[in-house]
């Protein structure tokens, strides 16, 4: 059974609750990601994503927004050592596509949603000749 570990992104995006909304939807559009981890220190802090910014659009947020403001905070996480399918289980039942991993408490990467079609469609793909 694939386990988080081996599927999730430990290229992260990063940011502090106190910055700028628009810093980090600018960070988040140069790097091609849809969720920036939101840090106080090395601790998990929140969650900062594609839908979040769309509330705060459609909110008029105003240019002295902050992440804190629009992020979500105290995320739903996963272990580096859970299976992928328990991580699909937590996406399709809490309704989101980006999930911190964690390991030891402290923070290990992220998986998404897109990850997790990679393992899908790995299991699928004929084998061999």
């Amino acid at each position: 059974m694939p386990v988080v570990a081996n599927h999730m992104s430990r290229n992260l995006l990063t940011t502090e609750p106190g910055a700028r909304l628009v810093d980090a939807a600018k960070s988040m559009a140069a790097r091609g990601v849809g969720a920036v981890i939101v840090l106080e220190g090395e601790r998990l802090a929140g969650i900062l994503t594609e839908r979040d910014m769309l509330g705060a659009v459609a909110d008029g947020y105003g240019d002295d927004a902050k992440v804190s403001d629009w992020m979500t905070a105290h995320p739903e996480t996963i272990e580096v050592d859970d299976s992928t399918s328990h991580a699909a289980a937590l996406m399709i039942h809490g309704g989101f596509r980006h999930l911190p991993v964690l390991e030891g408490g402290r923070l290990a990467g992220i998986l998404s949603i897109r990850d997790l079609m990679r393992v899908a469609l790995e299991d699928q793909s004929p084998r061999g000749v």
